[in-house]
């Protein structure tokens, strides 16, 4: 009897120490920090939740570990992870402030502007790069230097997306800008602009037009020839001076010599706008002249020495 006793106190001395806490995998195994812990991986850790296992991934990447590793560290641990889902590694993503190739190309833009003292566009060589940096890091990106030729507008810099990362490098292309007025809203044919109709848009200097129209002054109180797209450069052709005499319009034509004035007449052979020159039809002797147009439905003849009735 004593034999047995002892028997089986010697069998219980030498039994593994089973852990009293199962836990489960968690099913988003997504973290911030630069470590992984046990409390990164199971739900309900308790204390054993602090445990470090492995160095996180770099921001927004990923890492794997064996699941015998995980399982191993668990057990040292006293927990219990029975792997019913039969994984064969843990994938462990690390979140990430993501800095967009958009976000890159403005901070460039800024830079260029500071050191050339004009605007550009700056088009990324890689137009899906983006750059991680840690959710809790400190500190901006930081452009640790630039390059930039005018005359090929080739661009390359090198960046920190934050304190302590090591340095990317970006290529690309600047281009200059420059800012030009354009029609805030759709305007109709034959309609006058105003100054509320002024917007302004950035457009790459060697993509502007020999005719665009630069000067907003040159566009309000002016008429549109036709319709014209809000936001798009306007052209001389596109505009002109607001119409005092329509075609087909009756006026009154003035020839004015020393100590004589004449008045016939006449139908406008065109639109025409006050001060331009227009053909018109003398009603009376069915004669084309030239006419300069002096307000709505008046004209004057005489202003060339040629001019006749």
């Amino acid at each position: 009897m004593i034999r047995s006793t002892l028997l089986a106190l010697t069998c219980l001395a030498t039994a593994p120490a089973f852990a009293g806490e199962p836990v489960v995998l968690r099913e988003s195994l997504t973290i911030e920090g630069a470590q992984v812990t046990l409390g990164d991986l199971f739900e309900d850790a308790g204390e054993a939740g602090d445990t470090v296992i492995a160095r996180a991934p770099a921001p927004g990447q990923r890492t794997s570990l064996n699941v015998e590793y995980v399982r191993r560290l668990a057990a040292e641990n006293d927990l219990v992870w029975a792997n019913a889902g039969g994984m064969r590694r843990v994938t462990i993503t690390r979140a990430s402030r993501v800095i967009t190739g958009d976000v890159l190309a403005d901070i460039l833009e800024g830079e260029l502007f500071m050191n050339e003292g004009v605007r550009h566009e700056v088009r990324l060589a890689n137009t899906a790069l983006a750059v991680h940096a840690p959710v809790d890091s400190f500190g901006g990106l930081e452009v640790l230097s630039l390059n930039y030729d005018p005359r090929s507008s080739m661009l390359a810099a090198e960046i920190r997306p934050y304190d302590g990362a090591e340095t990317v490098r970006i290529t690309g292309r600047a281009y200059q800008t420059m800012e030009i007025p354009v029609l805030a809203r759709l305007v109709s044919a034959g309609e006058e602009i105003t100054a509320n109709d002024i917007d302004w848009i950035s457009v790459r200097a060697d993509r502007v037009r020999p005719d665009a129209v630069l000067n907003p002054d040159d566009i309000i109180g002016m008429e549109s020839r036709r319709a014209l797209r809000a936001g798009e450069p306007l052209r001389n052709y596109d505009l002109q001076m607001p119409v005092v005499i329509a075609r087909g319009e009756t006026v009154t034509l003035i020839f004015d010599a020393p100590g004589i004035q004449l008045t016939v007449r006449a139908r406008a052979l065109e639109d025409v706008a006050d001060g331009e020159v227009a053909r018109f039809v003398n009603l009376q002797s069915n004669r084309t002249v030239e006419a300069l147009a002096d307000g709505p439905g008046r004209g004057r003849v005489g202003f060339t020495s040629t001019a006749s009735f």
